[in-house]
C-alpha cells in the first residue's frame, strides 16, 4: 500500500495551512514553483500564436458576416430561426474573447499581434455558408490541437485548450445546422500549424500595414473534384441526423492540385511553399488524416497535377467496428513518401506534403 505523509495537523484556530499531498511528479503544481506568466517564451510559441489569432480573427469576421448578408427568411429557408441567428452573434462575441486573449498573451511575451484582416468567401447561400463555418471551424480546432502540446508556455498552452474547446462547440454546432450528424467521431484530430496555415491564408485579401507575417510554410491547394457535400441530399437543421455515410472504402476520389509558389492573397505577402524533401517530386501517396490515424494510399498520375486514389478502410480499433479512421471533416494531402508519423509528431509530414485540404467523408 501506498503511503502519503502529511504535516501534522494544526490546532484549531490556526492560520498556517497544511500542505495538500501531491503525487511525484508534476509540473507548476506547488506552491513554491515559478508562479505562471501568460506570454510566449519563444518563436514557435510566438508563431504558433500568432497563427491561432489570424484563426479567430477570420472567424469573429465570418460569423458577422454571415449574419449580415443574408436575410432572416433565407435563414429560415435554410431551418434556422431567430434562436440560431443569435447562437451565430454570440459565437462572434466568443471570438472577441479569444482574440483578445491571445493578443493579451502575445503582448505579454514582447511580440506583436497581428490585427484582423480583409477577407473573402465563395459561398452563395446560407448552407453553404454553415457548411463552409463548419469546415473553417474543424481546421482552427485541429490546428490548435496539433501544437498544444509542443508550445514551451504551459500557461499559454492552458489558456488556449479553454479557447478551444469552445470553437469545438461552435463546429459541432455548424455540422448540426448543416443537417449533419454532430460528431460522427471518437478523437478529434490534429494537424500542424503549416496545414491549418495553408486551409486559412487563401481567404484573406490584405492586411493592415505592418500585420506580422505568418511563418509556416504553406501548401498548395488540393482538391478532391469529386468531392462529397455534406449538403446534398437535403438535410435541414437538426440536432442529429442519422445519415448514411457520404463515403465509403474502396470509394476512387479524384484529385487536382495547384503549382507551388502562386500568390494567393491580394498584397502578395502569402505565397504557396512546399516542404523541405518535396523540391518538385511528384507525390506518390494520399494522406488521410482523421481521427488517430494518417493512412496512405498509392496515388495514380493522369497528369503533372491530377490523379486518383481509393479511400482507405479499416477502423481505429478493432474493439469499435463501426468508427472507420475515415470519417467527418476529415484531412487530406498529397505526399512524396509514405512516412510514419503519430498524432505527436505529425508536423514531421510537413516536408514530404506536396497538397493539401479537408475532405468531407461524413
Amino acid at each position: 500500500m501506498l503511503a502519503l505523509t502529511l504535516a501534522p495537523l494544526l490546532l484549531l484556530g490556526s492560520t498556517l495551512a497544511v500542505p495538500a499531498p501531491i503525487p511525484n511528479g508534476g509540473v507548476g503544481v506547488r506552491t513554491n514553483d515559478t508562479a505562471p506568466v501568460y506570454g510566449t517564451m519563444t518563436d514557435f510559441d510566438y508563431e504558433s500564436l500568432k497563427l491561432g489569432l489570424y484563426q479567430e480573427w477570420i472567424e469573429l469576421d465570418l460569423f458577422n458576416y454571415g449574419v449580415a448578408r443574408f436575410s432572416a427568411q433565407e435563414f429560415a429557408d435554410a431551418g434556422l430561426n431567430a434562436e440560431d441567428i443569435s447562437l451565430i452573434q454570440f459565437m462572434a462575441q466568443q471570438e472577441v474573447g479569444h482574440a483578445t486573449l491571445i493578443t493579451n498573451m502575445i503582448n505579454n511575451g514582447g511580440r506583436q499581434a497581428p490585427k484582423q484582416c480583409t477577407y473573402k468567401y465563395d459561398f452563395q447561400s446560407v448552407r453553404e455558408y454553415v457548411a463552409f463555418c463548419q469546415r473553417l471551424t474543424r481546421w482552427g480546432e485541429s490546428g490548435v490541437y496539433g501544437f498544444l502540446s509542443h508550445l514551451d508556455s504551459r500557461p499559454v498552452a492552458t489558456l488556449l485548450t479553454q479557447s478551444i474547446t469552445t470553437e469545438a462547440r461552435q463546429q459541432m454546432v455548424f455540422r448540426q445546422f448543416s443537417g449533419a450528424h454532430p460528431f460522427p467521431v471518437h478523437f478529434e484530430t490534429g494537424i500542424s500549424q503549416s496545414m491549418a496555415w495553408s486551409l486559412l491564408n487563401r481567404y484573406i485579401v490584405s492586411c493592415p500595414a505592418g500585420t506580422p507575417k505568418i511563418s509556416w510554410p504553406s501548401f498548395p491547394l488540393l482538391n478532391a473534384t469529386n468531392q462529397p457535400s455534406i449538403l446534398v441530399d437535403g438535410y435541414k437543421a437538426a440536432i442529429t441526423h442519422n445519415r448514411t455515410s457520404l463515403t465509403q472504402a474502396g470509394r476512387n476520389v479524384t484529385f487536382s492540385w495547384e503549382a507551388a509558389n502562386k500568390t494567393i492573397s491580394a498584397d502578395g505577402g502569402y505565397n504557396t511553399t512546399v516542404g523541405g524533401q518535396v523540391n518538385g517530386t511528384q507525390p506518390k501517396f494520399v494522406a488521410w488524416i482523421n481521427q488517430l490515424n494518417v493512412t496512405y494510399t498509392p496515388l495514380t498520375l493522369t497528369s503533372n497535377y491530377t490523379g486518383y486514389a481509393t479511400q482507405p478502410g479499416g477502423v481505429v480499433f478493432d474493439s469499435t467496428p463501426t468508427n472507420g479512421i475515415i470519417n467527418g471533416t476529415s484531412f487530406v494531402g498529397l505526399s512524396v513518401k509514405d512516412l510514419y508519423v503519430t498524432p505527436y509528431n505529425l508536423s514531421l509530414l510537413n516536408d514530404y506534403l506536396v497538397a493539401f485540404n479537408t475532405y468531407q467523408s461524413n
